[in-house]
């Protein structure tokens, strides 16, 4: 076999990697997309997990993909990327997500793929191979994505109660029934749309530092389609064991606070993806959550919890980053 087609193997295998890091995204953010709605019961667990992963995949043909060139150009410099940094990082962040899942713990599938880039590239080239700029956003948005959240599910949450405040709470549970509808279906869109072109950016790299399509050329379609069809059949086979931490154990929620919580992520999340952020999807509805709760009175949140959460997002980051370095001298050893 020649270097050619040693180099071509590799790239196939970890084309293969990052498809399996995409669907472990959907599998493991499916909570994300379905806990709310199965928890307030307007959808049972299989019929939300296959509307979910419909809204992930139709996402294809809503956003720009801003995300997938911040990744592939704005967090790391795309001059030192090369397949053992590509397999370091995705090494780390599935690594992460494996142990995450285990335990029910809503980390972010996103920010573990970043860390996981930034710790292979240091581990390869140290600091002046980060684009500090794209890694000081990222960074800035585990706080800045649940907070939005926060205030838009709790002011979503005081407006319909002041909207609602003549209509017998049998009415607003009847109406918020089918608006929970509309509201998980733009949330599953904007969860696709922002998590699946993370994979598309790092599939994007791979294939410039083979050599295989130019800077300057778009990203191949077959990219682009793989990518939100990964994320999508990931959602439908779901996580079943994240959703019990998110849409109850956090604070009970009414239709009503299912459908605030949503439209509140969603509103962020299509915002991000417009200016080209990778946000945390669980970070974003984990902080729409707190805030209708919040609306009903601080002692409606289980803060404790929430407080695990949050240590979870701060950990991700610096996590993957060594459990990536880790991988990429092993990669070393291996390629």
């Amino acid at each position: 076999m020649n270097g050619l087609d040693i180099s071509l193997s590799i790239v196939i295998v970890l084309v293969l990697l990052a498809l399996a890091f995409d669907f472990m995204n959907g599998f493991h953010d499916a909570a994300n997309s379905i806990a709310t709605v199965v928890s307030t019961g307007v959808l049972k667990p299989q019929h939300a997990v296959a509307f979910a992963a419909f809204f992930n995949v139709v996402a294809i043909f809503v956003f720009q993909l801003k995300v997938a060139a911040t990744i592939g150009k704005g967090t790391v410099d795309p001059a030192v990327v090369d397949h053992i940094v590509i397999f370091g990082a995705l090494v780390g962040a599935i690594i992460w997500n494996i142990v995450t899942w285990y335990y029910g713990i809503p980390s972010s599938s996103s920010h573990a793929l970043i860390g996981g880039l930034v710790g292979a590239t240091l581990a390869k080239v140290g600091p002046s191979g980060l684009v500090w700029s794209g890694v000081g956003k990222t960074v800035a948005f585990i706080f800045i994505s649940p907070i939005l959240g926060f205030l838009l599910g709790g002011l979503m949450m005081v407006l319909v109660a002041w909207v609602c405040n003549r209509t017998t709470p049998r009415k607003v549970d009847k109406l918020f029934r089918r608006l929970q509808l509309v509201s998980a279906s733009l949330y599953s869109l904007g969860h696709g749309g922002n998590d699946a072109q993370k994979t598309i950016g790092i599939i994007w790299m791979l294939l410039i530092a083979a050599g295989l399509t130019g800077k300057g050329d778009p990203v191949p379609v077959w990219v682009i389609a793989s990518c939100y069809l990964a994320i999508g059949m990931g959602t439908l086979f779901g996580g079943w064991r994240i959703v019990k931490t998110m849409g109850q154990r956090i604070t009970k929620l009414r239709p009503v606070g299912g459908f605030c919580a949503e439209t509140g992520g969603a509103i962020t999340l299509f915002l991000a993806t417009a200016l080209g952020i990778p946000v945390s999807t669980t970070h974003t509805i984990t902080g729409a959550i707190v805030g209708v709760g919040s609306s009903n009175g601080p002692a409606k949140v289980r803060w404790g919890l929430a407080a695990g959460i949050v240590w979870a997002w701060v950990l991700t980051i610096p996590a993957t980053a060594a459990i990536s370095a880790l991988a990429w001298w092993l990669g070393e050893l291996v390629f």
